[in-house]
């Protein structure tokens, strides 16, 4: 697989690139978001380890520049961890954020997530009222209009719809839909949540609180 690393810094470049190689990954190496974007518009990638704070075009600058078709799944690389950082990326679909310093081993460990969730899809397609989702080809239509989620945004009501009727704590959701190795808190899966239900509209009732257990998916009569 290849993976693309955005950093400025020789030293992180180095360290990513030593440990990804040495779990059989294919790396690439940019210094900044213009040169990211020139290579992700000329190949594709598997995944992108970006940086934020960057000269030319920082990393979320980067994300928005990315086109729609080319769109990567992303783990951001960052000393900047206050929650408002956070927030923005995964507003922009990032799936994983990682504050600096970090643990290589721990970060491997996200990959190794965030791949494999990107991997796994189921054939189907869910139908309610005007709400449909296409889990093929990872699509939600309201009223036969595609709307625009992210990806872990898709991934969550995916899992819920699977589990429609059941009670799921937010430990359940961040090992089911984030993966066993994410090192994540619980409010990542209210974040996403609340997210998901702007994005679904009149359709966010589906989306039920659990109070002291989590969320489930109903159909409402």
């Amino acid at each position: 697989m290849k993976i693309l690393v955005v950093d400025d810094e020789k030293l992180i470049q180095d360290v990513i690139s030593e440990y990804l190689k040495a779990n059989q990954y294919d790396v690439f190496l940019a210094s900044n978001g213009e040169d990211a974007l020139s290579m992700i518009l000329k190949q594709d990638f598997d995944l992108l380890i970006l940086d934020i704070m960057m000269p030319q075009m920082d990393g979320f600058t980067l994300l928005k520049e990315i086109p729609k078709e080319k769109r990567i799944p992303t783990i951001v690389l960052s000393a900047r961890g206050e929650e408002v950082d956070k927030l923005s990326g995964f507003s922009l679909g990032i799936d994983d954020y990682v504050t600096k310093p970090f643990s290589p081993k721990e970060l491997i460990a996200r990959v190794k997530a965030v791949l494999a969730r990107c991997q796994s899809s189921i054939g189907d397609i869910y139908t309610y009222q005007g709400l449909e989702v296409h889990f093929l080809s990872r699509s939600i239509f309201i009223d036969q209009k595609e709307i625009s989620v992210t990806p872990k945004e898709f991934d969550l009501l995916s899992y819920l719809i699977k589990n429609k009727g059941i009670a799921l704590s937010r430990e359940q959701l961040l090992s089911h839909v984030w993966g066993y190795d994410f090192f994540g808190e619980d409010r990542t899966v209210d974040t996403h949540i609340k997210m998901l239900r702007n994005s679904l509209g009149s359709y966010r009732k589906c989306i039920v609180t659990v109070h002291g257990i989590g969320y489930k998916y109903v159909e409402e009569k």
